[in-house]
């Protein structure tokens, strides 16, 4: 079967109800995308499928068929000023969740281009930081929503 991810046809055997998780990463090789709970309750393992935030991990390889998934691999072609933003807050603590953090809010900001603090939090509800950097999550979204370089 081929997926098409960050706008590449890859081609992989696989059966189809491998979670998306494990595609992306041990048969196309993409290992940004990380693996938290397993159950799509955490969403380090964040992705898009045409556009829309997904948990990879509880996704089966057969829904993401003949549709466009997005990895955080493809981010910075798309949303360099909110990595950009995360980087100058400082976000990150240990990073694991961090590429599912982002998807989650350039997802976010590809949808709301000035989002209030309310629609942050309802944007990030399903992201969990054990760190709990999520203030800094917020003040970077907003900074990345200011930003007059954001696509």
């Amino acid at each position: 079967m081929v997926l098409t991810i960050n706008d590449k046809e890859y081609e992989i055997d696989a059966t189809t109800d491998m979670p998306l998780l494990w595609a992306i990463r041990d048969l196309v090789g993409l290992t940004g995308t990380k693996f938290g709970c397993g159950k799509g309750l955490c969403g380090a393992c964040t992705v898009w499928l045409d556009g829309v935030p997904i948990r990879s991990c509880s996704t089966p390889v057969l829904v993401a068929i003949g549709k466009k998934i997005t990895t955080i691999e493809n981010l910075e072609h798309t949303h360099a000023s909110l990595q950009k933003a995360w980087e100058a807050i400082n976000v990150p603590q240990c990073g694991y969740c961090q590429p599912g953090q982002l998807m989650s809010a350039a997802a976010l900001l590809n949808d709301n281009s000035n989002p209030s603090d309310e629609d942050i939090n309802n944007a990030m509800a399903g992201n969990i930081c054990r760190c709990g950097t999520y203030q800094r999550i917020k003040q970077a979204i907003h900074v990345a929503a200011n930003s007059k370089t954001e696509n």
